[in-house]
């Protein structure tokens, strides 16, 4: 090789890869390429580097990021060597820079106009680079910078140009699509080019919009066909053979599109018949590549319209592969078979002997393979032995992915096909003890639902005998310490719900199973959750019945502990349950009913009940509500308080000038006042646009003449701004209480099984009578008896249809110690009755929530005094009845009166008086502005508070 070493390296650099493929270590290596990153660093950057040397250090930086060490320090340099006029020297920058460079990269920015300026070169060389370079490099950004230019040289006379632009408008295509849609045409003409080279190259765009849309292409099916004639006829060069195959890569990309055509399409089908089996009949089966033809022809002929003769020429091909040695063959066939079965059942059974050798093979990605198979192929029939070998395979393996997906697939095939109850809760408990915590979650809440609603075929007494079962078989294994959690909640769930049901067990029995479970998984909050609603349900079951029962003394000691527990779901839990024993039997039965967990629960979503209640309060004036989507000129509060206040609406940043706060001055009055319907809270100044409800005429605020915004002044005093709490006490916790029985005992979608594990057979030379019988049971004929439908899944259930929320746990009631004081009503609260909240609502306003200064008493009214002398006070004294405070609140505050009427609040017959709040309206207002100005809210209803704070 000389001095200089081979290919016109240095012998320094050839040193370099010998000295690293002789390391012996992985920091030895390491070592050996920090020594030459730091020599590049010196080097790189010394004056005058010959270009020779300069191409020789950026193939050295290529070879240490290969290696996976950083030479970003020498990025820059492979991007100024794009731009030298040597061909050799532009080609090795741009090699270099595609591999250093992400499409994100800073440095693109630079690459963009030598790329622009290379595309229009005369020497198709450095197009083609420039164009490799566009494949790489250029993001959905700098698309527009070139496109043009690439869609021009579709036309060039150099073929090998020609297919390079076909390859960048594809990858434009997919980093953007949507800035190629309008050259989509130009694939399809593409297709019919001369050079077969390019004609490859537009397969690959036309699969992908294929498999997008396949109806804009079904015209093009002939010509695909005709191509594909050409190239098993052996029409195209010699260049393009491959181990004596006529382009095997354009064969197989093409019956890739014909598959997506021809599926579902008998006249596509039809066309593609004979070309099909031309290949099939020509294919080399010696060679790898004539193999990997003639699987592709056999996914393709699963996927269109099924042809006897062709399905029967796939099973011929399909019968090789199992019979062959190689472990990569045998893979091929089973995937095959599996898609050939779909179509024809029967043809699994012609491979029986080939599958239970796949099955049993050391190989364990084989094994996986055949266990697919398998699963495809199940029935009513053969689902005992595949599923008893499936959870073979799954004790087997370690591997956590593998093991839930066996898991899942047991679990699903056992529920379909279980023959019978005892079965399947078997191989339910299996699943759960072998695969432990890596069981999907939603398979235990599946479960309790099947085994709540049965297998919906109108029999009840098969459902009672899955219960019983199931409640056997639980009380069995419930003391092993080494159950997974799931499983755990799934144990409590049902004895809780039927654990004595039938009689077998008593109630003592059956708590003092729970009472352990929860003793011994005292870190498991979920666990012990579980576990005190399933006592608490055993236990109303027994009142409900008329049966006396007595709290057992470690029930009692688990309440008293859960009851001054960290968790608060679980105290809440132990007081429910106190609170439910202390109730007489007919209260519980109501709120517990036996076996309610499937009951329906039907909502008519127009709350028609509503009709009497909301025709009243519009009859005493109260407003119509107005839907969200139609309101105009309103302001939404949400919006307000969940608005950021640096954020500006249009722009990232706010180019315009702060608004100068307005000095707020008290003036005098005109007679007209109105009252805006929605009360709106300063924004905060400097950071918020400031919002309006419209102008209007305010005593405290503005000028003499012009009209200002109605805004709530709180200066002086302290702020204690919040969202507003108008959501109903006994609503939010019912929701509360409904949200955490949701994690108790959710139930959702299919449910899944699995079935009892036996010892793994060894290999067999020979075809054994042990085989044969295996193969009869797993390729069999049919059986006559039905297959079971996924419960929940049939719309033809008689039953009523069972909603996931109710397996929970039946409703618990939420019993308050102390009396709490509701919050203002809301209009959309309907939890509460208007009687229950009109007196409250009608005495308080809205200022309450800043200042916290109303003084109720423990009935719900203010303590109503009155005050004398000519001061601020005489405003709010000389109301003696509770009907004209009423009427003072309402002048006050619009937004109170509109509620007091949508929630039935006495209406006084004085309602359409004059505004009156004091000696006249004029001095009134004054004074009530002069008081908002203040920062304190004045009422009628405590007036000494009033005089200590304003003297």
């Amino acid at each position: 090789m000389g001095s200089q070493g081979g290919f016109g390296q240095s012998k320094e650099f050839l040193d370099l890869v010998k000295s690293i493929g002789e390391a012996r270590s992985k920091s030895e290596e390491d070592r050996i390429v920090l020594h030459e990153i730091e020599t590049l660093k010196r080097r790189i950057n010394e004056p005058d580097i010959p270009k020779r040397k300069m191409k020789e250090y950026i193939i050295r930086l290529v070879y240490i990021e290969m290696l996976g060490h950083d030479a970003s320090f020498g990025y820059i340099h492979a991007v100024k060597m794009t731009h030298d006029d040597s061909l050799l020297l532009k080609r090795t920058g741009y090699l270099a820079v595609t591999l250093f460079l992400n499409e994100d990269h800073d440095l693109i920015i630079l690459i963009v106009n030598t790329i622009q300026k290379d595309l229009k070169s005369d020497n198709f060389l450095v197009v083609c680079a420039a164009l490799n370079a566009c494949c790489k490099l250029i993001n959905e950004e700098t698309i527009p910078a070139v496109i043009q230019q690439v869609v021009e040289l579709l036309g060039h006379q150099k073929e090998a140009v020609r297919k390079k632009a076909v390859m960048a408008l594809h990858s434009f295509h997919q980093r953007s699509s949507s800035s190629v849609n309008h050259l989509i045409s130009n694939f399809r003409k593409k297709l019919s080019d001369n050079d077969p080279g390019v004609m490859g190259a537009t397969l690959c765009p036309l699969y992908d919009l294929i498999v997008i849309d396949v109806n804009p292409y079904k015209d093009l099916v002939a010509s695909f066909v005709n191509i594909l004639k050409q190239v098993a006829e052996r029409r195209l060069p010699k260049t393009y053979d491959y181990h004596q195959t006529p382009a095997p890569f354009i064969q197989i990309k093409l019956l890739k599109i014909m598959a997506l055509l021809g599926s579902g399409d008998k006249k596509s089908s039809e066309q593609m018949y004979t070309v099909i089996g031309d290949i099939m009949r020509k294919s080399d089966t010696a060679s790898n590549i004539g193999n990997a033809i003639l699987f592709e022809c056999i996914c393709c002929i699963s996927s269109i319209q099924p042809s006897p003769k062709l399905l029967e020429t796939a099973a011929d091909a399909i019968a090789k592969f199992l019979k062959s040695d190689s472990h990569n063959l045998k893979y091929m066939g089973i995937d095959a078979l599996g898609r050939l079965i779909r179509i024809n059942p029967d043809i699994a059974e012609q491979h029986q002997l080939a599958v239970i050798d796949c099955l049993e093979d050391p190989d364990d990605t084989l094994k996986r393979k055949t266990f697919e198979l398998l699963y495809k192929m199940t029935k009513s029939s053969n689902v005992e032995v595949i599923v008893d070998r499936m959870i073979d395979y799954m004790i087997s393996i370690n591997d956590s992915h593998y093991k839930t997906e066996t898991a899942s697939r047991c679990v699903e095939l056992a529920e379909q096909f279980a023959p019978s109850n005892h079965w399947f809760i078997q191989t339910m408990n299996k699943v759960f003890q072998h695969a432990g915590d890596l069981v999907n979650p939603k398979v235990a809440h599946n479960l309790m639902r099947l085994i709540a609603e049965g297998f919906g075929e109108d029999d009840d007494a098969a459902d009672s005998q899955l219960r019983s079962s199931a409640v056997e078989s639980y009380l069995k294994i419930v003391d092993d310490p080494k159950l997974p959690s799931a499983f755990l909640q799934v144990i409590c769930w049902v004895l809780g719900e039927y654990g004595t049901a039938d009689g077998k067990y008593s109630a003592s029995y059956i708590s003092g199973k729970l009472c352990d479970v929860a003793e011994a998984h005292s870190s498991d909050d979920i666990i012990r959750a579980y576990a005190v609603t399933a006592l608490m349900k055993v236990y109303c079951f027994e009142k409900a019945a008329g049966r006396k029962t007595s709290l057992l003394p470690e029930c009692q000691s688990l309440l008293e502990e859960l009851s001054a527990s960290h968790s608060s779901d679980l105290q809440q839990r132990a007081y429910e349950f106190r609170a439910i024993l202390d109730l007489d039997a007919n209260a519980v039965e109501n709120i517990m009913p036996l076996d309610a967990s499937c009951e329906d629960i039907e909502i008519d979503k127009s709350l028609p009940f509503l009709d009497n209640y909301v025709h009243k309060s519009l009859e005493q004036g109260a407003e119509p509500y107005i839907p969200e989507n139609e309101r105009s000129g309103t302001l939404n509060i949400s919006n307000i308080i969940n608005r950021n206040p640096y954020e500006h609406p249009a722009h990232s940043l706010r180019f315009e000038a702060y608004e100068v706060p307005k000095p707020v001055v008290p003036t005098k009055l005109t007679p007209a006042v109105t009252y805006p319907t929605d009360l709106v809270p300063v924004p905060e100044p400097s950071y918020q646009p400031t919002l309006s409800s419209g102008p209007i005429s305010d005593a405290g605020s503005g000028s003499g003449s012009g009209s200002t915004e109605l805004r709530l002044r709180l200066d002086g005093v302290q702020k204690k701004w919040g969202k507003p709490a108008y959501s109903s006490a006994a609503a939010s916790s019912t929701s509360t209480i409904d949200s955490q029985r949701t994690t108790d005992n959710g139930a959702t979608q299919s449910d899944n099984v699995t079935s009892k594990s036996r010892e793994p057979r060894q290999p067999h030379v020979e075809v054994s009578e042990e085989k044969q019988k295996l193969a009869a049971s797993l390729f069999g004929g049919r059986t006559a008896r039905p297959e079971r439908k996924q419960s929940g899944s049939a719309a033809g259930h008689s039953k009523v249809s069972r909603t996931t929320n109710h397996v929970e746990d039946k409703a618990q009631p939420t019993t308050v110690a102390t009396a709490v004081q509701p919050p203002p009503p809301d209009l959309l609260d309907l939890g509460e009755s208007s009687g229950a909240v009109s007196s409250y609502s009608s005495s308080v306003d809205p200022f309450k929530q800043l200042e916290g200064l109303l003084d109720l008493s423990q009935d719900g009214h203010a303590v109503t005094t009155t005050s004398t002398g000519p001061d601020l006070m005489s405003l709010y004294s000389g109301a003696s009845t509770n009907g004209q405070n009423q009427n003072q609140n309402q002048n006050l505050n619009p937004l109170i009166n509109e509620k007091d009427n949508m929630n039935g609040a006495p209406n006084p017959s004085n309602r359409t008086a004059s505004l009156t709040k004091g000696p006249s309206l004029k001095d009134a207002l004054d004074k009530d502005a002069l008081v908002r100005q203040m920062g304190v809210n004045p009422t009628s209803q405590n007036p000494n508070l009033f005089s200590d704070l304003l003297g």
